[in-house]
């Protein structure tokens, strides 16, 4: 891995031939037209912006003009401090590569909107989930995901994020339409006089912060310096208003996450993951991948502080997919050793740990951190994103070469032209059966293909259950345990097999498509969860039977 040094506004530029390619307007009806020549000489931008004229030169944009996707350039040429604007939504990259965009905004109508795992279908049902999870506003709604394109207007209305302040704008326009949509013409601000991040309605949090969103959007992407480190000239770091800056953002999962828009080639933009993958304190699934892609690092903040970029030798879903399908903190918490409050401001609030669930703790552990405390027991637990990529990492199918996006993004062709292309809908791959699965699995047809992959879910489903029994079980012992008055040492003992048993359970109510990812895995961390309840058990039955044992019989009096 070589890392090199460059500055920031070099971003500006970087997202200069932003997103890949073309003049177009926002609509896929106005992203037609051929990619714009410059209507002045390219040279005049690159003469300033070094490092992006290296990657402009050696990629596939360079017939392409800076102001195809940069308004302003003209300005900005005549005086240098009148700065250009970045194209940053989707129609602009859909100019050229129509089938890409095209099938990127698909709906999928597969999944309703707001779905939540709390239902009696779904992964995580109640009463158990809440019981296992309170306090934390996870406990207020926890949805499936529905699409790349809805992340942000899904995030915005969720009852856990910003307090019942935002809403669709009509209540049935969780359809939004075509896929790509600008958010704010969907959403309402119902409070738009008032910026403070707070609660407004009843069974709701306010937990959203400036970390979550740059997991949703980059349109910030040149105002945040690396990790969201509040610095001077950074318009938005990890402790800015969170409201402020989801009024400022607009397009859910831009192209530029993926694909660097001077290049045309692979890279990743998450700063916590290419902290990740550069860091050496505590091995990562990364670091210890004899096949691991190498990353090309590059500092491009040239507006006076550091952004960093991670080039790609090649494309890989392990680390491009892994820039948000991974578990990751976003969040304020504590330290678990002295009970400190460790605030938005401490770095730990923008971290990938990017292990596999046997060493999550341990990470954790490591920089010292847990999220919230059970309500019923005390034990200092830890709360999962969505851990994907690492769940994917060892299986059978990531050992064998296949790559996410050959069952996420399958190579499809165009019924016009016959051509063949990357479908950019990235759903679950039972809506592509003949195009994923059967390009291995000869043997089967579609139905016997999803008969085994609905086959793999029932059965992971059924461990998953039978974990949360069994953490339900130690949850209701903790209660005895204290009425009857066992020691302190024993329900600490007995909070730190909770503190186990949690993790491996709850890793897998937050992964998506886990039994399908990695079921030997799954299997295999949620036995371990069922013990660590059950070694929790045996640890209070045996304090509440010491406590509850008749005093020793006092010594016959002597004849």
């Amino acid at each position: 891995m070589r890392i090199t040094g460059r500055t920031f506004a070099q971003l500006v530029s970087a997202a200069a031939v932003a997103l890949l390619a073309a003049a177009a307007g926002t609509a896929f009806a106005q992203a037609k037209a051929a990619p714009a020549k410059a209507s002045f000489n390219a040279a005049a931008c690159l003469a300033c912006h070094a490092p992006v004229k290296a990657f402009y030169d050696s990629g596939k944009h360079k017939a392409v003009g800076c102001n195809a996707c940069h308004d302003g350039t003209a300005d900005h040429l005549a005086d240098s401090k009148k700065r250009p604007a970045t194209k940053t939504d989707l129609a602009t990259c859909g100019g050229c590569h129509q089938n890409q965009y095209k099938s990127y905004a698909t709906m999928d109508f597969h999944r309703t909107a707001r779905y939540e795992k709390k239902q009696m279908t779904g992964p995580a049902p109640d009463p158990a989930y809440d019981l296992l999870m309170t306090p934390h506003g996870f406990t207020k709604e926890h949805n499936l995901p529905r699409g790349h394109t809805f992340a942000l207007l899904d995030q915005y209305v969720v009852d856990r994020a910003f307090g019942g302040r935002f809403a669709p704008k009509e209540t049935w326009r969780y359809l939004a339409g075509a896929g790509d949509f600008k958010v704010w013409d969907v959403v309402t601000d119902l409070y738009p006089n008032d910026s403070d991040q707070k609660v407004f309605k009843p069974g709701t949090a306010a937990a959203a912060n400036p970390v979550c969103l740059s997991c949703k959007t980059q349109d910030h992407i040149l105002d945040w310096a690396f990790m969201g480190d509040p610095v001077p000239g950074a318009k938005w770091s990890r402790t800015s208003k969170v409201v402020e800056a989801a009024r400022s953002v607009n397009h859910a999962l831009n192209c530029i996450f993926c694909h660097d828009p001077h290049a045309a080639k692979p890279r990743i933009v998450r700063d916590a993951l290419i902290e990740a993958v550069t860091r050496t304190d505590f091995p990562t699934l990364y670091s210890q991948d004899a096949r691991k892609t190498k990353v090309d690092v590059k500092d491009l903040g040239v507006r006076g502080y550091t952004r960093k970029i991670g080039m790609l030798e090649r494309y890989d879903g392990k680390l491009q997919c892994g820039q948000c399908h991974v578990e990751y903190n976003c969040n304020p918490g504590f330290d678990p050793n002295t009970g400190a409050a460790i605030p938005m401001a401490d770095k730990r609030t923008n971290y990938f740990p990017f292990v596999g669930p046997g060493d999550i703790l341990k990470a954790y552990d490591h920089i010292q951190f847990r999220d919230f405390r059970n309500q019923f027991t005390g034990a200092a637990l830890w709360k999962a994103q969505h851990p994907d990529v690492e769940t994917y990492y060892g299986s059978k199918h990531e050992k064998a070469g296949v790559d996410c996006a050959q069952c996420h993004m399958p190579r499809v062709k165009d019924a016009k032209t016959g051509k063949f292309y990357t479908s950019h809908w990235q759903t679950n791959p039972k809506n592509y059966i003949k195009e994923t699965c059967l390009q291995c699995h000869g043997q089967w047809d579609e139905k016997q293909a999803r008969y085994v992959i609905e086959s793999m879910y029932s059965h992971y489903q059924g461990k998953v259950r039978n974990a949360e029994f069994w953490l339900a079980q130690l949850i209701g012992k903790f209660g005895p345990a204290q009425l009857t008055g066992v020691p302190e040492d024993a329900l600490k003992a007995a909070r730190a097999k909770h503190g186990e048993a949690h993790a491996n359970w709850e890793w897998w109510t937050a992964a998506n498509g886990a039994s399908f990812h990695n079921l030997d895995l799954a299997k295999e961390s949620l036995a371990r969860s069922v013990a660590a309840s059950q070694e929790g058990i045996k640890i209070l039955d045996d304090a509440i039977k010491a406590k509850q044992a008749p005093p020793p019989a006092a010594p016959a009096a002597p004849k």
